[in-house]
């Protein structure tokens, strides 16, 4: 536990002294091209916050399986412009004779990161279904009647009738998303070690807040 507390200690640290080494060069950097007062200060907490906010975007994304191609950029754009004033500020610009096209990147900055925190803020995220949810929707719809076509045909039919083959019993119903067949396999697990007995299907079934009817679709999965 020490060294784990030890190590996190650490990388705080070394996130702080990142942090305010680009910040200042950040600041140096918007300051020489012309920014000048509480405008140089602001030009750091844009780019920091683009950044930080395109990157808990990008990984929430992941997460959900959903493309983060957007947000990705933007955390790149940021990304490039910390790096650059860091690098710019190493010796291989002259602050005191900024070149024209750096002022002008420096001063379209704030439109580019507004769009991009807007981009950010309004991406649609996706919303967590509940189990219960999705097993309704797998549940199969009920029988149509028959057209008038099928009962003219039914008529046709020889008058005695023949029983259908039944069903095997083993067959499930309904079939489970993957998701909802890993949980309905932990719970029972759980049941038998806990009691050393195995879980009953409709107990199991009720956990997860199933219909009734799908407690044979739960017994084909245990």
């Amino acid at each position: 536990m020490r060294a784990r507390l030890a190590h996190v200690d650490a990388v705080i640290i070394q996130a702080v002294i990142a942090g305010a080494l680009s910040f200042s060069h950040l600041h140096d950097l918007a300051e020489a091209a012309g920014q000048g007062g509480w405008k140089a200060w602001a030009y750091p907490v844009s780019v920091d916050l683009l950044l930080v906010a395109a990157w808990r975007r990008m990984r929430e994304q992941q997460r959900a399986g959903q493309p983060a191609g957007g947000p990705r950029l933007w955390f790149l754009v940021a990304l490039a412009a910390s790096l650059g004033a860091n690098v710019a500020t190493a010796g291989l610009l002259d602050l005191d004779d900024v070149p024209a096209s750096l002022r002008v990147v420096v001063a379209g900055w704030p439109a580019v990161a507004f769009f991009g925190g807007t981009l950010l803020a309004h991406t649609p995220r996706t919303p967590q279904v509940p189990a219960s949810s999705v097993a309704e929707e797998t549940e199969p719809d009920p029988p149509s009647a028959p057209t008038a076509v099928e009962e003219t045909h039914l008529d046709a039919l020889p008058a005695t009738p023949t029983d259908p083959a039944p069903a095997p019993a083993s067959a499930p119903a309904v079939s489970l998303p993957p998701a909802l067949v890993d949980r309905v396999r932990a719970l029972a697990e759980e049941h038998r070690a806990t009691t050393g007995q195995p879980a009953d299907p409709d107990t199991v079934r009720a956990r997860l807040g199933l219909p009734p009817s799908m407690t044979a679709t739960v017994a084909a999965h245990l």
